[in-house]
Order: C-alpha cells, then structure tokens, then sequence
C-alpha cells in the first residue's frame, strides 16, 4: 500500500514534483527489485511443485502460502508505486479494488508467520501430538481462516465507502492511497483500535512460542535450536512487516518535521523497507536454510533429475 503521506504532508506530497531522473530512477529501482524478488518467489513456488513430498508437511505449505502472498503484496505495491508517479489519479473504483488486495496480502503475512511459529512451537514442545494437531487439512483451514480474518479487516471498509459515497465518487479519478480512498471516520478509529488489537495478539503469539522453544532449546536436540532462530527471523520479518501499521501513527503525530524534499527520500526508503524487504527473507528463510528445500531448488536450478536423499531429509525436518 502506498503510505506516501500523512497529516499536514499530504497536499504537500501531492503538489511537490520530483525531478524525472529520481522519478525514473525511483520506479526503476523498485521495478527491478520486484522482478528478482518476484523471479526467486515463483522459483520456490515451481520447486514447491514439482515434488509431492512438500505436499506431505504443513510447514512447507504454510511457506507457499507466505511465498504466494508475498507475490500479490509486492505487486499490488508496485502498481501502487508506479501509478503514483506515472498517472498521479487513477479511477476509484479500481483503485479501491487494488487497495483492498493490498490491505489483504499484507495484514495475511504477519497472521501466517504466527502459524508458523506455532507449528514450530508443537513439533518442538509437543513432538508426540504434531502428527495429530498439525495435519494437512487443518493447515487448509487455518490458511482459510487467515483469508477470513482479514477478509473481516477490511471489508468493512469497504462497506462502509460503497454506503457513505455517492456513486459518482467511483467514477472520478482520485490519488489511489487508502487515505483518500477510505475517509469516514469510522473507518478511521475502526482501524486503530483494530490495528492495536492485531499486532498484540500476534506479537504475544510469537513471544509466547520463542520462549518455549528458548528454554526447550537448552535441553533438546539441535532441531529446537534451530526452530528458535527460525522464529527469531519470522520476528525481524514481522518487525519490518509491522512497520505498515507503525508508520501512519508516527506520521500523523507529525514525528517527521522535515522538509518536503527530505520527507520524500524518506518515504522512498521506508517503501523499500516496508514492502520489499520482508519479501526478500521468505525466500532466504527457507529456500536457502531448509537443507531439504535447498536440495531440490539446487537440482532444479542445475537441470538435475531428483534424488531420494533430500526425502529423508524431509522427514527430519532439519534446518541448516
């Protein structure tokens, strides 16, 4: 979602113009950065693919999920981003449409790093009820039940809009960000409190499974060790993650007294941390950790049949 502005900054921004080599510079960069990030995503997702065993563990189909999440999110960004810049207004009807994918990828991306640091908390703490508790159509679930919940986060705001504006507000051309598209004030504090609601809960959750995977790490295998450092990287994800709903209080309380010029640098770098950062530990986390996915990515990157090997490695469920 594009946060470009906030407060007082907001005409501002909008009547500021930037020179046309930061601009192209600017879509550029994130167009690049997209396309490579976009490129590994769909990488992981075709290695996913093209070997069942990953059907068989729900650690990896939360990670997909995660993956394919991550591939709308950071195109829905993108657009926002380069509409922006290139057509400034666009209709808002569309934009409303492209908004409320953005709202969705993004607040499901910290609800499934939750459930997947949960996984991990039952097959360390509770090895003998993983098998039970954690099966593939429970994870189905919990994948639709993390669509319903945000599906529960945004829609009343769009409700809200389609009621309280008149329908030729959605034929107009507007500045496609959630501020000038979602303006009620109930909206507003709904999103607020909300928004505080969401990230205790979700940072509780984390918390809670660190610390159990913390204090069985001093006894255990090396396996819970390395659970702990994965959850340790789902946090740092999620703190960049988090930075969606942090930024807006920040810049309403006016915290970024600068000039204009400055203020949009840095904006442009809070884009980057934000909403292209995050996407690039996914694929690090667990396309390059996970020894068996590591495995099968290498084959498939040196046009190598499959071998067994990495199927028993899979059932150990080691990370490197």
């Amino acid at each position: 979602m594009n946060l470009s502005s906030y407060g007082n900054n907001t005409s501002s921004v909008q009547s500021f113009r930037e020179s046309f080599n930061i601009v192209v510079t600017k879509c550029l960069s994130v167009l690049s950065l997209g396309l490579i990030i976009n490129f590994i995503n769909g990488t992981l997702i075709h290695t996913f693919r093209k070997h069942e065993v990953f059907y068989l563990e729900p650690r990896y189909i939360l990670f997909i999920h995660l993956v394919v999440n991550d591939i709308i999110q950071l195109t829905t960004a993108i657009h926002l981003f380069v509409f922006s810049y290139i057509f400034n207004k666009i209709n808002a009807a569309f934009c409303c449409f492209i908004i409320t994918i953005a709202i969705l990828a993004t607040a499901n991306t910290p609800l499934n790093l939750a459930v997947m640091s949960l996984e991990r908390y039952i097959a360390i703490c509770l090895p003998l009820r993983h098998a039970d508790l954690c099966t593939i159509k429970r994870t189905y679930i919990v994948i639709g039940w993390i669509w319903t919940t945000t599906l529960l986060l945004a829609l009343p705001d769009l409700f809200i809009t389609v009621e309280t504006q008149p329908p030729e507000f959605f034929y107009s051309a507007i500045v496609c960000q959630r501020d000038f598209l979602f303006t009620h004030p109930v909206i507003l504090k709904k999103r607020d409190v909300s928004y505080i609601i969401y990230l205790v809960s979700i940072w509780l959750t984390l918390f809670y499974t660190y610390l159990k995977i913390f204090f069985a790490a001093k006894t255990a295998d090396a396996d819970a060790k390395k659970a702990r450092n994965t959850i340790i990287l789902h946090s740092i994800q999620l703190l960049l993650c988090m930075l969606t709903y942090i930024y807006p209080f920040l810049a309403k309380a006016q915290l970024f007294s600068i000039p204009l010029s400055d203020f949009l640098q840095l904006h442009f770098a809070i884009y980057i941390i934000i909403h292209i950062l995050p996407r690039l530990i996914s694929p690090i986390l667990y396309g390059l950790r996970d020894r068996t996915f590591r495995q099968y990515l290498k084959q498939y990157l040196q046009c190598r049949p499959p071998r067994s090997k990495p199927e028993q490695s899979f059932v150990t469920g080691h990370l490197c």
